[in-house]
């Protein structure tokens, strides 16, 4: 029998995961609307020093980086790991001039439209890339 749930874990000394539920819904939604459908998916919430050794150690990047998703999808069955810079996403919202949690959002999402077969290696698909993500951030009720 399959598993499915989304999961929450910070291994971040600042950063304490809130509103799990709401964020579920969220998700699942957006899964829901790709006519995909919610299988076992974990977000790590971490400090740069730990995303950077992910980073090196299976992808061969020496670099920071605010998100790595690893992809266990079957079929129309969304799976994977979400692992998200806390520092990154920080920075991020200051240099942007964005809201910590609608930053953090953003990031989810764009780890979650990866697992969904969304790409961004292109202009073209990281145009499409955002504006999913724009979409997805628009259906938060919360």
């Amino acid at each position: 029998m399959i598993e499915h749930g989304i999961e929450f874990t910070s291994i971040h000394p600042d950063y304490a995961v809130s509103r799990e539920q709401e964020l579920t819904q969220w998700i699942e939604k957006c899964i829901s609307l790709q006519s995909l459908d919610v299988g076992e998916i974990s977000f790590i919430f971490t400090e740069d020093a730990y995303l950077l050794n992910v980073n090196k150690t299976y992808l061969n990047h020496d670099t920071l980086t605010d998100v790595i998703t690893f992809d266990y999808s079957e079929k129309k069955i969304v799976s994977g790991d979400i692992f998200i810079s806390i520092d990154r996403v920080r920075e991020n919202a200051e240099l942007y001039g964005a809201i910590f949690e609608n930053e953090l959002n953003r990031v989810m999402i764009h780890g979650v439209l990866h697992l969904c077969g969304y790409e961004d290696g292109t202009p073209e698909s990281k145009a499409q890339m955002t504006d999913k993500e724009d979409y997805c951030l628009s259906l938060r009720d919360f």
